[in-house]
């Protein structure tokens, strides 16, 4: 689900606790190393962030924030800030040629350059953490 977030909409914020759940505490967010990615910066998206993206002319980048229950891709475009809203069980994360990192969720997708150390760090914690966590039964969704 891909959300305008710039605003402290409440009914925006109930959409994204339901499908990823609420922030990490501080207590939780030192005992996983930290919870968001450095700067990602953005090679090719679907057509819907696309027709975003284009608007301005600044770099494109995004960054990703860990949820309980999944991921938010946020990036900027004009003076808006855009997430996309991934729950874990529709987040598929694919490494391609060249260090090319691939996030997907249904017909949405953005491609990142993964050149240091730090970036192949975070998505490795961020598999970890999906391994670890996901639902044992049906109801757990």
């Amino acid at each position: 689900m891909l959300l305008n977030v710039s605003y402290n909409d409440k009914t925006i914020t109930k959409k994204i606790d339901a499908a990823v759940g609420k922030p990490f505490t501080l207590k939780e967010r030192f005992a996983l190393g930290g919870i968001g990615s450095p700067k990602l910066f953005i090679t090719e998206t679907s057509i819907e962030i696309q027709n975003l993206l284009i608007l301005d002319n600044n770099l494109n980048t995004c960054n990703i924030e860990m949820r309980p229950q999944g991921v938010i891709v946020r990036f900027r475009s004009l003076l808006e800030t855009y997430g996309l809203v991934i729950p874990f069980y529709k987040l598929n994360l694919y490494k391609g040629d060249f260090a090319v990192y691939s996030i997907y969720r249904d017909n949405y997708f953005i491609k990142v350059k993964s050149d240091t150390k730090a970036i192949q760090k975070f998505f490795k914690k961020l598999l970890d953490y999906k391994a670890d966590n996901k639902p044992t039964s049906i109801e757990d969704l």
